[in-house]
């Protein structure tokens, strides 16, 4: 049985995921509330009145049920900034901004190259503001010569969040709700840019990538990012280049990094009900504040610029292959899998839907078609084969 999907997911992180931030609403839950029961019947009810009091207030903090394009305010000119001193939380503001601005010049330089690779699409431009704060870019391609789609995404978010989404977005998240009182939402800034790549060929990759800086009440911050590639054939020269090129600034930054990191990658990028990981791997890291801000800050940088010169070569090198239906409807199929990760597991995703994120963000990642076959096996010693074996026992390129 042979199921064809068409998924269009326009445009605006993840990544997420994948990976957009955004938050409805800077209103902070009242702390604490009462949470201890007195024997006296009149300490009693004043305990209930606050619980109710407390429940009435999380409930009006909580993002509406239904939040979708009409959720932000379009505007035709991009303010200079979308980050505001005196904003959000109390934090590091002049980290707030270099950030936001290593994001936008990430974002024009990155749209530029690979409008120049695909030779006949352009990137489409959303610029939106939220009226709690913050706002973003959203840079879209679809059908072009070399790419079905194309987007990079700019975020820039004020607000609160559950402690789910907390959770959600970063491994640590439980620890960094502790001492909350259950229900309260914790007030929050978030930058980051995010991107995923869909080309048309089956040979050349599928690319993400997603950088990030946040920032939570009390003085809490952190970097978090990673570039991941997602081919459907394995080729080991194209895997030694884009796994050599982040080595290369790994290393330069730390020794243990690409270890860490790659290794990483391999856990995170797991889509576990199939038992494979959604792609050859990458770096990803989270958490990252055991050094000074700055040190992180320029290692983010540094990989967010180089996604061209690891990713772009991949592309130039297979986007004239020539390939088989069979070959087409293999790389559908791959993709079936990259939809199944991001809607299931993808942190991006789960943080964006719990904090009412705009939705052609969030979604901004899933390829425009995929694929489901019944209980598809390749043959053994098929090319296919050897892609399974690579993502159900992750390799090391480099």
């Amino acid at each position: 049985m042979k199921i064809s999907v068409a998924l269009f997911a326009f445009l605006s992180a993840a990544a997420s995921s994948t990976d957009a931030f955004a938050a409805p609403s800077r209103q902070f839950a009242v702390r604490g509330g009462s949470a201890l029961a007195s024997t006296k019947d009149s300490k009693t009810k004043d305990v209930e009145k606050t619980d109710e009091k407390d429940e009435k207030k999380a409930a009006e903090d909580a993002p509406p049920v239904n939040i979708g394009w009409d959720s932000h305010k379009y505007i035709d000119e991009v303010p200079d900034s979308l980050v505001k001193e005196g904003d959000g939380p109390d934090g590091n503001y002049p980290m707030r901004s270099k950030f936001e601005k290593m994001c936008r010049e990430a974002q024009v330089s990155i749209t530029k190259a690979i409008e120049e690779l695909d030779g006949e699409g352009s990137f489409q431009e959303d610029a939106w503001i939220r009226p709690t704060g913050g706002g973003g870019m959203s840079r879209v391609l679809s059908g072009g010569k070399v790419f079905e789609k194309a987007g990079v995404n700019l975020s820039v978010v004020y607000g609160t969040m559950p402690q789910e989404a907390l959770q959600a977005a970063t491994e640590r998240g439980v620890d960094r709700a502790a001492g909350m009182a259950p229900g309260e939402r914790v007030p929050f800034f978030a930058c980051g840019l995010s991107s995923v790549m869909h080309p048309k060929n089956p040979f050349a990759p599928t690319m993400h990538f997603n950088y990030r800086y946040f920032e939570t009440d009390g003085g809490v911050w952190w970097f978090g990012g990673g570039t991941d590639i997602t081919p459907s054939y394995v080729d080991e020269d194209d895997m030694k280049h884009f796994h050599g090129t982040y080595k290369k600034i790994c290393d330069k930054h730390d020794p243990e990094y690409y270890k860490e990191f790659k290794a990483w990658a391999d856990r995170y990028f797991v889509i576990q009900h199939r038992n494979e990981t959604r792609g050859m791997g990458g770096i990803f890291f989270d958490d990252q504040n055991d050094k000074e801000p700055d040190e992180h800050f320029a290692f983010s940088k540094e990989c967010v610029n180089s996604v061209i010169k690891s990713y772009g070569p991949l592309v130039e090198k297979h986007k004239d292959d020539e390939y088989t239906p069979a070959q087409k409807e293999w790389q559908l199929m791959r993709r079936g899998r990259y939809v199944e990760f991001n809607l299931v597991y993808d942190r991006g995703t789960v943080f964006g839907l719990k904090t009412g994120g705009r939705i052609e963000s969030i979604l901004m990642s899933l390829p425009e078609t995929a694929r489901w076959e019944y209980n598809h096996q390749p043959e053994p010693g098929t090319p296919e084969a050897d892609f399974i074996d690579a993502v159900q026992n992750p390799r090391d390129w480099v």
